[in-house]
């Protein structure tokens, strides 16, 4: 994917987790380029969940644990859908 179809996957994912009422998504960024440089879904994930599209379905979010990928993937809190 490129990055704006990665974009609008991520916004499209999110909207359908708010409808189908999931409380917790695991979005997955990847770790990085290689070389030790940071890939560029791991550094604009972060920036597109604070978007005023995003925080409308989203509670927060933080770096999941090693046994769900770590760096390379964020836990995203979805807020219950009202009614």
């Amino acid at each position: 994917m490129t990055q704006g179809e990665a974009h609008h996957a991520l916004v499209r994912f999110l909207g359908t987790a708010y409808e189908t009422c999931q409380r917790a998504v695991l979005v997955i960024t990847g770790k990085g380029g290689g070389n030790g440089r940071i890939g560029v879904l791991r550094e604009a994930v972060p920036r597109w969940l604070n978007e005023t599209t995003n925080r409308r379905y989203i509670r927060g979010f933080a770096q999941a644990a090693p046994k769900d990928g770590g760096e390379g993937a964020l836990y995203v809190l979805v807020k219950r859908k009202r009614s």
